[in-house]
């Protein structure tokens, strides 16, 4: 359903949560939530590294081709690695530290190709109004938390771009940030001064050129007017003098209180209130973002939200934020509103949290990606990943289905905390991208909310000392994928993007795939002796890895090869009770398209087993 105001809101910025009109806002009609998150195919992008609407022969929303614009269409044979000499090369890494032009008109542009891919959702990064005087294109570098940043676009463009992914069927999740805000003051005699314990004195609210002209505290608007709208920081209720920490740099990222209290380098630490639940009492602060959040919720009918740094704000707030957008989400009618948090850390630190919490579900699990994404390339036991999802004293739950919905699973994202300096794409190292269709696959046919960063449908590989690298510009501009100037990858015919359609498309109409429960399962060379594959020493391992999703007493069958230079074949286990001896399981896909349509007989070993051959690093469903 499509949002219809009844009311046209004006596109006018208020400076405090008090100036916000309820009453429009909420005589609207909103987009229902989807029955279960765990059905969508999440993809995740940053906005100024997306698309900047000015991309030529790409597919529109309608799939017409589009035959203005001035970045051409990236042609590898010829545009990757061309950026000259030296002196290209620097100007080309210079420009991914700072915007390179993407827009949320840019995004409006690219829904059909998002649709046309499989994606039902998108998580778009930070869209706030960022501090003036830094390059923080990323987005979480937020100097008004009730404005967009012009170089995104303004309100209205978010408004359209939402009402648009929702007319296709795509929800929308925005990435919100209440831990910090951006670099909105400078501390007194040290710009950056490190944790200790102590509370730092201020010298003052920042003005648009980075220079602490204006007062700490409430600013007075009629004596310091250039503080709107580019100075302190917005809305005015988070000016007061205990907005802040004022803690100084987090120098230990787990040692308690620091990794509560601290800046994150130069972004502020918003007092946002103690980390305990027993007896919390929201700050005002808290209190200003949330009525912050529901503005945006109610203005562009958000569908979600992921919560940045959730590790470092502490379950009290946490649990506080959570109660009050999922009541006032249920309000307007959205009664599966998704807050999503970014959890850092092991497995246990993030089921803890969920549940403490209220927040639905975790992701920035770092044993999750790092076995998902070595998995597949034969450096991880299978039992490593899919014991993930097993059942677990940890847990604390009966049934691994809990994990169904409440983890948001992806081999790729925006700055890979996991691997500390060396950032790299899945597809930058070891035949990444032979088996980048498998690792997609892989993700969207095992338990979790699946979720694909922008660019790794088209193989994007970038690596290297910082997240720069891995945020390429995926509209070309100065700062192009594959070291390439001013040509995109909206490109619809790669053999990655079609394939990726494909399994997105059977996933979609699975519902084993979505929903089901799931089991690793022993395979045999010989048919006789069966057991999981299992890696020896430091060399890859080379096997069929298959496991089975049951639902509703159907079970699907799926398979990858971790051999990137041959086929491999394997007898695999299946379900005895569901599958008869002699019956046939069909093969509906295969990453060697000669398969699909093909057969497995299924034959009484180790109860009950069928044979399957699985294309080098590739990737098979059978039903």
């Amino acid at each position: 359903m499509v949002r219809m105001p009844t009311t046209r809101i004006l596109p006018m910025t208020e400076k405090t949560v008090a100036d916000i009109d309820w009453t429009p806002l909420l005589a609207q009609s909103f987009h229902p939530s989807p029955v279960a998150w765990e059905d969508q195919v999440v993809y995740f992008l940053l906005p100024d590294r997306f698309s900047n609407n000015d991309e030529r022969d790409y597919l529109d929303i309608n799939g017409n081709h589009v035959h203005r614009g001035s970045a051409a269409k990236f042609n590898p044979a010829t545009d990757k690695d061309s950026l000259g000499d030296p002196e290209g090369e620097n100007t080309w890494r210079d420009a991914g530290g700072k915007y390179v032009g993407g827009t949320l008109k840019g995004l409006t542009s690219k829904i059909g190709y998002l649709k046309r891919l499989g994606v039902t959702a998108i998580w778009v990064g930070p869209i706030f109004k960022q501090v003036a005087f830094q390059e923080t294109y990323h987005g979480y570098g937020v100097q008004d938390f009730l404005d967009v940043e012009e170089r995104f676009g303004t309100r209205e463009h978010l408004r359209t771009m939402v009402d648009t992914a929702h007319s296709h069927g795509i929800y929308v999740i925005l990435d919100i940030i209440l831990n910090h805000s951006g670099n909105v003051f400078t501390y007194k005699g040290n710009e950056n001064p490190s944790y200790t314990g102590q509370t730092y004195e201020v010298a003052g609210y920042n003005d648009k050129h980075g220079k602490p002209t204006i007062p700490y505290g409430e600013v007075d608007l009629d004596h310091f007017p250039q503080t709107y709208p580019d100075g302190a920081v917005w809305p005015a209720e988070l000016q007061q003098s205990s907005g802040f920490t004022r803690k100084g740099s987090i120098q230990d990222w787990d040692k308690y209180p620091e990794y509560l209290e601290g800046d994150f380098f130069d972004l502020k630490d918003i007092n946002i209130g103690p980390e305990s639940i027993e007896g919390f009492k929201p700050t005002l602060s808290l209190g200003v973002l949330c009525q912050a959040y529901k503005f945006w919720i109610a203005y562009a009918d958000i569908d979600g939200f992921r919560i940045d740094s959730v590790k470092h704000m502490g379950d009290g707030p946490t649990r506080y934020f959570a109660s009050v957008i999922h009541e006032f989400t249920t309000s307007i009618g959205k009664e599966n509103y998704l807050l999503v948090g970014e959890v850092t850390g092991g497995r246990l630190c993030a089921i803890n949290t969920v549940e403490t919490t209220g927040i639905d579900a975790a992701l920035g699990i770092d044993d999750v990606q790092d076995k998902l994404e070595n998995l597949i390339k034969g450096f991880r036991n299978p039992r490593e990943y899919f014991d993930l999802f097993r059942n677990s004293l940890e847990a604390s739950h009966s049934s691994h289905t809990w994990f169904r919905n409440k983890v948001v699973t992806m081999i790729d994202d925006h700055d890979q905390v996991r691997k500390g300096p060396n950032k790299a794409r899945f597809c930058a190292t070891n035949q990444g991208p032979t088996y980048v269709v498998a690792a997609v696959a892989l993700n969207l046919c095992t338990l979790g909310i699946p979720c694909i960063y922008y660019g790794t449908e088209q193989n994007l590989d970038g690596s290297g000392g910082s997240d720069q690298y891995i945020r390429e510009a995926f509209f070309g501009g100065e700062f192009g994928a594959f070291r390439s100037r001013n040509k995109h990858c909206f490109v619809e015919t790669t053999a990655t993007y079609i394939e990726v359609a494909k399994v997105a498309a059977i996933r979609r109409n699975t519902m084993a795939l979505r929903r089901g429960r799931q089991y690793l399962r022993e395979i045999s060379g010989d048919g006789v002796s069966f057991g999981v594959p299992v890696k020896f020493g430091d060399s890859r391992m080379q096997a069929v890895v298959a496991w089975s999703r049951i639902f509703a007493e159907e079970e699907v069958l799926c398979a990858v090869n971790t051999d990137f230079e041959a086929f491999r074949d394997a007898w695999v286990t299946v379900d005895a009770v569901l599958q008869a001896e002699a019956e046939v399981l069909e093969c509906v896909y295969s990453t060697e398209g000669a398969q699909i349509g093909g057969e497995a007989k299924v034959e009484g070993r180790n109860g009950r087993a069928a044979f399957l051959r699985v294309p080098p690093g590739g990737f098979v469903i059978y039903k």
